[in-house]
């Protein structure tokens, strides 16, 4: 078949578009995970090499159907996933992708005489402050990237530029900018030997951007309390940034992967590392990637611990969050915040390419994406958020969250009085757990045996999924709640059921 016999209306697309979400919601029901012979016969599809003639698109969508929907799993079209902090696909953000799709817009560049698509970008990124309540007046900079992981890049990367310019400072050297002339002249010019990340249990994402970013991933330390290892613990976070041969980010875990918890415990702590980090010329970061949430909740003392977690992120010179986590956008879609207009695009800005300079003529002074962010081409990731938040609005997802936070503290509570399990970390105190818990659990099985293989076989039972962890060197089970299809009751009976299930 050639190209031209193809049917490519946007309205052909939109029906697949809706078949394949009728299909997505009946299937879910019937398991989390697809079967054995649904995986086997998905690969034994898989042709091994291209043909001359193709096949042609109705067939090839047919393929699709019937041979590979079958084979993928539910983590984001199943309330019952629990695994990654997947989060779902809201129908406006299904939508809105498609459109996304069918328009295929390369939003790199601020064009306002040739698409609207940068405009409606930088709305998204605006109205996402409203819902987190960030001042927009301090931190309407920023951009939408693939994720947390491409987020923490960006966070590193100015947090970097902004750390060793502070050092030299310090020592009276030149202002040079490590993406103009490179880490190692610029810290050489700075008299400084390295730089370090100062945080407590940091995401792996983060480790991961230390080592593209050239500070090194045996370079994230952990500064956290004898304790708790959630929290910092202030003598030694001040011991380190004391160190004058190191520029230094300092980097605040909203919360932590396996607990949810939060690495302060309220403004005052906040303030504290602020004050710490402006007395050193350090860089204070966010890694938000899903407790940042936490700020649009209300103000009722059932949610008051979390809101208390929250407390201060404004003092944070850059923050990362992920909108498909609970915005419940589609992957891929990260945001990056800052504080400071102009550091972005130091690090950032595409040197020598005349074609990519954006025209002012018309609208607000919007930065072009490429000059802040990683990528020169990129998708209208943006949409998805955008359509989200106008349909849903602050009061829509709140209740969703509250609806998550309920059935983790339920969970939680259950599996705190259960003789067979014991919840992580360790607490004597049940009303305190369930004032802490936010959307996830981490439990173990008491029995050692059990626990060894407690996560692959919830997992092979296709009605929950929950992810393998481990906690203090023991294997580990965790329970994370962000699909906007939770339903407190109905999923309630179905975790416990599994759970005590396999308790016998």
């Amino acid at each position: 078949m050639e190209l031209k016999d193809v049917d490519t209306t946007f309205e052909t697309q939109q029906d697949f578009q809706q078949e394949l979400w009728k299909i997505a919601q009946s299937e879910w029901k019937s398991g989390v995970l697809p079967s054995a012979n649904d995986l086997a016969r998905a690969r034994a599809s898989l042709p091994q090499s291209l043909a001359n003639a193709g096949m042609g698109y109705k067939a090839a969508r047919q393929h699709i159907l019937d041979d590979i929907v079958p084979g993928l799993n539910g983590n984001s079209i199943s309330p019952n996933y629990y695994g990654f902090i997947t989060g779902g696909v809201t129908p406006a953000a299904l939508f809105a992708d498609n459109v996304v799709s069918a328009y295929d817009q390369n939003v790199q560049v601020h064009l306002p005489e040739h698409s609207v698509a940068t405009d409606v970008e930088y709305n998204a990124l605006g109205l996402l402050l409203d819902l987190l309540q960030l001042d927009r007046s301090s931190w309407y900079n920023g951009t939408f990237t693939t994720g947390a992981t491409a987020s923490n890049i960006l966070g590193l990367a100015c947090g970097r530029e902004f750390a060793v310019k502070a050092a030299a400072k310090k020592r009276g050297a030149a202002l040079q900018s490590v993406g103009q002339h490179g880490l190692f002249e610029v810290m050489q010019a700075s008299g400084i030997s390295g730089l370090q990340v100062l945080s407590t249990l940091p995401h792996s994402s983060l480790v991961k951007a230390a080592g593209i970013l050239g500070i090194g991933r045996a370079n994230v330390k952990n500064i956290c309390r004898d304790d708790n290892p959630l929290l910092f613990d202030l003598a030694k976070l001040e011991a380190e940034l004391a160190r004058s041969e190191k520029a230094t980010i300092v980097s605040v875990s909203c919360g932590e992967v396996n607990t949810g918890h939060f690495a302060t415990a309220g403004l005052e702590e906040m303030l504290e590392i602020r004050r710490l980090c402006d007395e050193y010329g350090a860089w204070l970061h966010v890694d938000g990637a899903f407790g940042i949430f936490g700020r649009i909740l209300d103000d009722s003392p059932e949610f008051a611990s979390i809101k208390k977690g929250c407390q201060g992120i404004e003092l944070a010179d850059s923050i990362t969050g992920d909108g498909h986590k609970l915005l419940n956008v589609p992957y891929d879609c990260g945001f990056f915040l800052c504080r400071h207009a102009t550091v972005a695009h130091d690090v950032f800005q595409n040197a020598n390419a005349a074609y990519l300079t954006a025209s002012m003529a018309d609208g607000p002074s919007i930065p072009s994406p490429l000059n802040i962010g990683i990528e020169n081409s990129r998708r209208f990731r943006a949409l998805p958020v955008y359509t989200s938040l106008l349909a849903y609005g602050r009061a829509g997802y709140q209740t969703v969250l509250q609806r998550q936070i309920r059935l983790a503290r339920k969970i939680v509570g259950w599996v705190f009085d259960h003789p067979a399990y014991e919840v992580l970390p360790e607490v004597n105190n049940k009303e305190d757990l369930l004032d802490k818990t936010y959307m996830s659990v981490l439990f173990s099985a008491k029995n050692d045996e059990l626990n060894q293989r407690l996560a692959s076989t919830i997992n092979a039972t296709s009605r929950i999924f929950v992810s393998g962890t481990s906690w203090q060197g023991r294997s580990a089970c965790r329970i994370a709640i962000s699909n906007w299809r939770v339903d407190v009751e109905r999923d309630f009976a179905i975790v416990t059921d599994v759970l005590e299930s396999m308790a016998k």
